[in-house]
């Protein structure tokens, strides 16, 4: 009777604890990776709207040299910026003959609800943001850009 030559198993694939530790390692860094990319997603969010609001005002003041008013009749006299300019923010304004405030409101069902930030004429910077980790959640006298920063 012939003997049956020995042939050495041949591995193939991975193991379930060698794919059980990759995915491990792809939880870990996920855990850390997404909140920190979210955080600079909102930062650029907020710039954006900062920055629209800097538009606003340029275009009031222009506004008013032109026509020493800064109030068409019931509406601001320059054009504000749209949702297509600042995706995240709607733009708002309240103006008389001689004042007005411009308001940048984080739209609603997206990640930059809850911030809120205004300018006027003299140059006078609020924001009062209600998001969690986003400042002290009232009105404070700057635009607050930087999660935790403070005035």
């Amino acid at each position: 009777m012939a003997l049956k030559r020995f042939q050495p198993y041949l591995q193939t694939g991975f193991t379930l604890i060698e794919v059980m530790v990759t995915v491990a390692i792809v939880a870990i860094i996920s855990a850390i990776a997404i909140p920190i990319y979210t955080g600079y997603v909102t930062r650029a969010n907020v710039q954006t709207g900062v920055q629209g609001l800097a538009v606003a005002r340029t275009r009031m003041e222009q506004y008013f040299m032109d026509n020493r008013t800064y109030a068409n009749g019931a509406d601001c006299g320059a054009v504000l910026p749209t949702e297509a300019d600042a995706d995240n923010f709607g733009f708002a304004c309240e103006p008389t003959a001689t004042t007005y405030t411009v308001t940048a409101t984080g739209v609603a069902g997206t990640n930059m609800d809850g911030f809120v930030y205004t300018i006027n004429e003299q140059n006078v910077r609020t924001s009062t943001i209600t998001k969690t980790g986003w400042g002290s959640g009232g009105t404070v006298q700057c635009w607050i850009t930087k999660q935790g920063e403070s005035c």
